[in-house]
């Protein structure tokens, strides 16, 4: 089975949606790390930290969701 070689344009869509789903994945990490507090009892702010995970869960499966469209 012979594939075309990508053309300029979707190769580029493929780089961006390669790169937002590294920087997500890495973000949620990031963000994930935070709900273990860095010292005892020191405040976490739950809320905030929801919020920031549920939108890089959002920005993967936007990444994800361009790559299988291409």
């Amino acid at each position: 089975c012979f594939s075309a070689p990508l053309q300029k344009p979707a190769l580029e869509t493929v780089r961006s949606s390669l790169r937002l789903l590294n920087a997500s994945a890495y973000r949620l990490q990031s963000e994930c790390r935070k709900t273990v507090p860095p010292e005892p009892g020191a405040a976490v702010d739950y809320q905030l930290l929801t919020q920031q995970v549920i939108q890089c869960a959002y920005d993967i499966a936007k990444a994800a969701k361009q790559l299988v469209t291409i």
